[in-house]
């Protein structure tokens, strides 16, 4: 019965009602964690997704809190404390609510050499907001709620929890009388923020109106905010060109024709050009780090700049010149239409802005139409773009995975959705597992390298356990294929082996699927690339798509502005 009515409850109860309260409705994990937790949460309707490494559960956790707003959930025993901390890194860096649960050896087993015991906190503390150690089963009601606060709070990011006992049963089996619930709305993000003060907003509207060629450049914090709407209302009154970082890209169709591609290291060259032509520059929701802003130098130090963020801290972090504006990017963005008119010389920038992207692609059309063999990427990325259905997610890899995506993959819809990895290779194929569970009604397609794919082949297993209607599209090019002209240029002149660097395979990973008990289809022609794709996502089952491409073509190099 609900403990509520009762005198006393276990820990373990304890945390899995505290889950269903909260609106945890998966959990990703790696035995041997919280068994008994688990098995009330079964009597409780929550999913337990067993994964085939504590990486994969916190990137298929991550996945999983990026595209359904809620915080996702991750559990390891205590000597696989490690591994999940590993795959936290994602989840930090591009600010994802996160809770990380580990087991830990009890107070009399420390610092005595005992089997499998390394200190946590450390582990955790460059990839979490906190890391809270909880003793006693009656710390829970406040050590819980306060995790999910602060995964929320703010700047969403990781927060973790480490339970007594190897597995956490310590606390699960020790008792709390008539404990509190967590308040239900911490376990998403926020939807009730701060508000900016409107003398900030009238500062901002008055640069704004003194600017000849604005720009916006937009990161996640605006996709986290729900900010869409009023982003492209701001962009179509005063007829301001969009750039977005890449967890910003889908902020607005990428075929409007206000928008101007992504900005900074993963982005085709006229991107970078036009930021740096911009005489202002507004970020919302982006951290302006060195990626967004390629190193730093777009737009150039000492262009003018507003940034809205609803972190205090980020505004003016590594721009000088800002005009800043603390508080929700959604609301900000929302005032600032309202208080400003637009100046007549925009619609001549956003005209020259729109001609030079029209001619970039001009320029990119006969390689996404190209019947090549072995296929381009180029092509791969136009057939998945016209595949996507109006309501769909696309996950996407690091490295290669990300430029080509960010520069040649279209969301032409507004109710479409893209999750990138914020640096860690083989992110895409776990996470897209779990985005495809925290939104069962949107078709989801994973494109991740065949380099990333072997990082968790292994969860083909999970997805066919729980038939996840994912599909997944291996760009199968028997390597690495981002570093084989740099790696090639360090041989020049002497003879060598650069290909046992970089290279590896060939590989059929349809075969493989196969074996798992997934669909698994091997594409060579291009001409079978778009009727497999469609199929796929229209069958709503498990699949891999292995297309076999050419390893030589480059996706679009960024353009850096003269030194």
């Amino acid at each position: 019965m609900p403990f509520e009515d009762a005198q006393t409850v276990s820990g373990a109860r304890y945390i899995a009602e505290s889950f269903q309260a909260l609106g945890v409705r998966h959990v990703f994990f790696m035995d041997a964690i919280l068994r008994p937790t688990l098995v009330e949460m079964e009597d409780l309707g929550i999913t337990r997704i067993l994964a085939h490494s504590e990486k994969a559960a916190a990137y298929m956790a991550d996945g999983y809190a990026r595209v359904s707003g809620k915080v996702g959930v991750c559990m390891a025993q205590s000597v696989g404390a490690a591994n999940l901390a590993a795959g936290l890194q994602d989840a930090f860096l591009h600010r994802a609510p996160l809770v990380a649960l580990t087991g830990r050896k009890e107070a009399m087993l420390r610092y005595r050499n005992a089997y499998q015991e390394v200190p946590h906190t450390p582990l955790f503390s460059a990839v979490t907001k906190a890391s809270m150690d909880v003793a006693e089963a009656r710390e829970l009601p406040h050590l819980l709620a306060q995790a999910f606060r602060m995964a929320t709070d703010g700047s969403p990011r990781p927060v973790h929890l480490d339970l007594n006992g190897l597995g956490g049963e310590v606390l699960e089996t020790g008792h709390l009388s008539h404990p509190a619930l967590p308040d239900a709305a911490l376990g998403a993000l926020p939807v009730h923020r701060p508000l900016a003060p409107q003398a900030m907003i009238e500062a901002a509207a008055a640069r704004l109106s003194a600017a000849r060629r604005p720009v916006m450049v937009v990161g996640a914090g605006a996709i986290q905010a729900g900010a869409q709407d009023e982003i492209r209302g701001l962009a179509e009154a005063c007829r301001i060109p969009v750039a977005t970082s890449l967890g910003g890209r889908g902020i607005i169709p990428t075929t409007h024709p206000l928008h101007i591609g992504t900005v900074g290291t993963y982005s085709a060259p006229t991107g970078n050009q036009l930021v740096s032509q911009a005489d202002l520059v507004i970020f919302i929701g982006c951290h302006a780090g060195d990626q967004p802003t390629n190193v730093y130098t777009v737009p150039a130090q000492g262009t003018a700049i507003i940034q809205i963020d609803l972190d205090g801290q980020e505004i003016g972090r590594n721009y000088p010149n800002v005009t800043g504006v603390h508080g929700c990017p959604r609301q900000a963005v929302a005032d600032l239409s309202r208080a400003v008119t637009a100046n007549p010389a925009w619609a001549a920038w956003s005209d020259h802005a729109a001609a030079v992207i029209a001619d970039w692609r001009a320029e990119m059309a006969p390689h996404c139409r190209s019947d090549a063999r072995p296929i381009r990427v180029e092509r791969l990325c136009r057939d998945v773009s016209h595949a996507l259905p109006d309501n769909g997610v696309i996950v996407a890899d690091t490295g290669y995975s990300g430029i080509w995506t960010a520069t040649l993959l279209d969301l032409p819809h507004p109710g479409q959705s893209y999750l990138r990895a914020a640096g860690s290779l083989g992110w895409a194929f776990p996470a897209a597992l779990g985005a495809q569970l925290g939104a069962p009604d949107r078709p989801t397609v994973c494109f991740t390298g065949d380099g990333a794919f072997y990082y968790h082949l292994p969860e083909l297993e999970t997805q066919r356990r729980w038939q996840i209607p994912l599909v997944t599209v291996v760009n199968n090019n028997s390597g690495f294929g981002q570093g084989v002209y740099k790696v090639k240029s360090y041989y020049e002149g002497r003879s060598g082996s650069p290909e046992e660097i970089n290279r590896f395979g060939p590989t059929d990973f349809a075969a493989i699927a196969r074996d798992f008990g997934v669909e698994g289809i091997r594409i060579e022609d291009p001409a079978d690339l778009a009727p497999a794709l469609k199929q796929a996502i229209a069958a709503r089952k498990p699949v891999l798509i292995d297309v076999v491409t050419d390893i030589h073509p480059r996706a679009p190099e960024a353009w850096t502005p003269p030194a």
